[in-house]
């Protein structure tokens, strides 16, 4: 580790405040995301939206003395602290994880290429966990940021080092080369991923082999055309005196390669792989049969032969190759549980992330953390334990279950602590014994387990039982589409997200923490009950809530909930009660009426309302507003401009007669990208943060965050001229196989879908609805779609059949459908 004085050296820093010498064991940017603050050094890092030195408050209550900062500060405000002045933070981090690299002489492998980069570095973990004691990116984090924190990760035990890359403009990967320095390389293959930023592909491909300029061996497909002709320059080009010729071991399925696949056969659930290599005729089995997965176990293959591992030990891994799951499922358990399940892997750096997720769920004030051994080469347990406590103990865990047999033998390690309640099993198949003994209830539960553990088993017992239709929520997405409008901002201008109905029934507490991590600056609901609910849930952030309940302003107040006041009577209604429990300057919202004629004043109640707002101390205006009616049409685009202009004037009045501003906000999604000299001080997102942008239909920068799915519960063979369902309707001339599914219109599934109106996806195929939708189940047409089975999964909408798709088929709008799903079906949060 490093001391402080050192990262000034690299950094060439200057010291507004120094600190005593101590070793920097952590490199932190999240304040919520710390695990010995004592011993950290916190950057502040600015982006386009956010400034890391508005969190240099948080970071100090946390206990970090170190701080990396680009702004000069008073550091009488840090008492203690050591405040170390650069030019970038962002470029000092990755400076400072460069000489950390610099520290050690061991093999480090690289990966880039446009997609597989996770994948094939989780399974040459896995593949060589027995060999190495390895340091690799948590997760994907392959960015400009996540590189540097990963490298900083590389501590004396390290054997080999695996670190992935990924790019999106030219310059970056120059960055990265100089932090990972691999001596192997893997090229994984080149799409059309993060093209935009770069003039043509081969721009991009040139861009991404600058990561292994230094390399000894660079490992690719040569069936990429592009890929291949782009190497044998780069590799010409970069060979000098000091630095001799790079090898390439290439694969390839045509031929003239180092390893050249001769064969691929499909075996049910298999793919069997023949190759020529060095002479030899090599078999390996893969566990997987889709082109993505074989493609990145070839990779891998080709990395285990080149590191000299033995081809009966080859086989054997392969083989034993696990699915990579790159996301935290988060889900509905029993007794109003949450059950958050990362049994996917289990070692001490994912297990943080986990941890810090786990922490940010405010739903219950009782967190569980179920862990099995911790399967990681190279550390004694005792010192692997106390680590794993110290992380428990730091988030104030209050029960951990620890199950395997070297979790077992440390128990009384976790014991002595007494503020930590402490149960250990030998084995999963123990614990599932003496579940029946255990007490889950109203509280969050992280399931976190290597494979070999089959947490699913546990998973199975914690999950809620609901019937088989599940809606599962991408929280990544949502962020993406966040961050779309975001950047359609000027700096400065708030957003306030619309999380009423449900959050358009995706979910309420788990979006709108989502949400407030993201820092939104408001949220905004319907209705008081909806706002109280987020508020026992932990969320904190000013929330507005639309339809105020004149009966329900005192819960209003003692919920901190904000409300749209719109009339006169609410006004005075809200004033009264507000006096009555002494509020002072109690934040409120004026909405107008502009042309949508809903709800609000008009233009001849601007000067009454100042002289009555003027007269309620206990009431302070914090926003002005209105609605526009067809922020999405061009055909309306007169209507809306009309509608600014009356909002203008009508807003512009009552701010004069106000003691102070007020924010104004006027665009809903639509009128943020169609009306850019609308934003004025703050805009709604609505729709567009679950993936819909009314004002552009045929957007593909935004990610429909929701795909409903249920399964298939009985095969039937109808004959010829039969009909089904209720009213014995849709009889066909012909043999059919029918598929009843587990979706109705209790589900929010639309009855207007039936009769061949609308259709699902079953392994790819169009399934379309036969009969009438019934309440809990339909009928689906799988005729002629192959390998079809009871309990197989069906896309009811998602990725490939959008839920645009859905509602025009129902001559209806995507808000109906996504508000009209169902309570009783399961909703799935899923988190990278």
């Amino acid at each position: 580790m490093q001391t402080p004085e050192q990262l000034k050296q690299w950094t060439q820093g200057e010291w507004l405040s120094t600190i005593p010498v101590h070793r920097i064991q952590e490199l932190c940017i999240d304040t919520r995301k710390i695990n010995n603050p004592g011993k950290a050094a916190f950057f502040a890092i600015k982006s386009g939206r956010r400034d890391g030195h508005n969190y240099l408050p948080a970071a100090y209550a946390a206990g970090i003395r170190l701080f990396v900062i680009s702004t000069r500060i008073d550091a009488a405000q840090y008492p203690g602290a050591g405040l170390l002045l650069v030019n970038d933070t962002v470029q000092a981090l990755q400076i400072i994880a460069a000489q950390h690299r610099n520290s050690f002489a061991i093999p480090v492998i690289g990966i880039t290429g446009s997609n597989g980069k996770t994948i094939v570095k989780e399974w040459l973990y896995q593949a060589l966990s027995e060999d190495y004691n390895i340091t690799r990116n948590p997760k994907s984090y392959n960015s400009q940021i996540g590189v540097p924190l990963s490298v900083w990760r590389l501590r004396k035990e390290t054997q080999l080092g695996i670190f992935e890359a990924g790019i999106s403009q030219p310059g970056e990967m120059e960055r990265l080369e100089k932090i990972i320095r691999p001596s192997l390389g893997i090229f994984t293959n080149i799409g059309a991923a993060h093209s935009e930023g770069f003039l043509n592909q081969r721009q991009k491909i040139n861009e991404k082999l600058i990561l292994f300029r230094h390399v000894a061996t660079l490992i690719y497909c040569r069936d990429y055309a592009d890929v291949h002709e782009c190497v044998a320059t780069f590799v010409n080009n970069t060979k000098s005196e000091t630095e001799p010729k790079k090898a390439c071991f290439t694969w390839s399925f045509k031929g003239d390669a180092t390893l050249v696949i001769r064969e691929l056969a499909v075996a049910g659930h298999f793919t069997d792989l023949t190759a020529d290599y060095q002479q030899q005729t090599l078999h390996i089995r893969i566990p997987f049969t889709d082109a993505a997965s074989v493609e990145n176990a070839i990779q891998v293959w080709c990395c285990l032969l080149h590191l000299n591992i033995e081809q009966e030990q080859i086989k054997t891994r392969l083989l034993q190759l696990q699915p990579i799951e790159m996301r935290l499922e988060t889900r509905k358990g029993i007794a109003n549980s949450t059950v958050i399940n990362d049994a996917y892997n289990s070692d001490i750096t994912s297990l943080a992330i986990s941890l810090d997720y786990l922490v940010s769920q405010r739903q219950h004030s009782r967190r569980t953390v179920i862990l099995s051994d911790i399967l990681q080469m190279g550390r004694p347990d005792a010192e692997l334990y106390e680590e794993v406590l110290a992380m428990l103990l730091k988030r104030h865990i209050k029960r951990f279950i620890g199950i395997g047999p070297a979790l077992y033998r440390h128990k009384n390690l976790f014991r002595e602590h007494k503020d930590l309640r402490s149960i250990f099993f030998k084995s999963t198949e123990e614990f599932l014994k003496k579940f029946h003994l255990l007490s889950f209830e109203d509280e969050v539960i992280l399931l976190k387990g290597a494979r070999s553990f089959y947490f699913e088993k546990i998973a199975a017992l914690l999950d809620e039982e609901v019937h088989q239709t599940v809606l599962s929520i991408s929280l990544p997405a949502l962020r993406q589409n966040l961050n779309y409008f975001r950047n359609k901002l000027a700096p400065g201008v708030k957003l306030m997200a619309m999380v009423k109905a449900f959050s358009y029934g995706s979910g309420s507490h788990e979006i709108a923490g989502a949400l407030q991590d993201a820092g939104v600056d408001y949220l905004t609901v319907a209705y008081t009950d909806e706002g109280i609910v987020l508020r026992k849930a932990g969320i904190t952030v000013p929330i507005m809530v639309m339809s105020p309940e004149l009966s329900a302003i005192d819960r209003m107040i003692a919920w901190k909930l904000e409300p749209e006041i719109y009339n006169f009577r609410s006004l005075e209604a809200f004033a009264q009660v507000a006096a009555t429990l002494s509020v002072h300057q109690y934040p409120i919202h004026i909405k107008l009426d502009t042309g949508m004629h809903r709800l609000g004043f008009d233009l001849d109640s601007i000067q009454t309302l100042g002289a009555k707002l003027n007269a309620c101390p206990n009431l302070s205006v914090v926003s002005i507003f209105s609605h526009l009616s067809g922020s999405e049409s061009s055909e309306l685009d007169s209507f809306t401009a009309r509608q600014a202009e009356r909002f203008e004037a009508m807003s512009a009045e009552l701010i004069q007669i106000l003691p102070k501003p007020a924010l104004r906000h006027l665009c809903n999604t639509a009128g943020i990208t169609r009306h850019p000299e609308l934003h004025y001080d703050m805009v709604r997102l609505g729709l567009g943060l679950y993936g819909i942008d009314a004002g552009n239909p045929d957007n593909t920068e935004l990610c429909p965050i929701g795909s409903l799915s249920t399964r298939i519960a009985q095969l039937n063979e109808l004959p010829a001229n039969e009909g089904i369902g209720y009213g014995h309707q849709d009889a066909a001339a012909h043999l059919r196989r029918v598929a009843t599914i587990s979706v109705g219109y209790a589900d929010g599934y639309p009855r207007a879908l039936g009769h061949g109106r609308g259709h699902v996806l079953i392994h790819g195929h169009a399934a379309p609805i036969v009969g009438v939708v019934c309440m809990d189940m339909c009928m689906v047409d799988v005729t002629g779609i192959p390998d079809v089975k009871e309990g197989d999964m069906v896309q009811v909408f998602g990725s490939e059949l959008p839920l645009t798709q859905i509602a025009q088929w129902a001559h209806t709008i995507p808000y109906e459908i996504m508000t009209g799903i169902s309570a009783r079906v399961k909703r799935v949060f899923v988190e990278e």
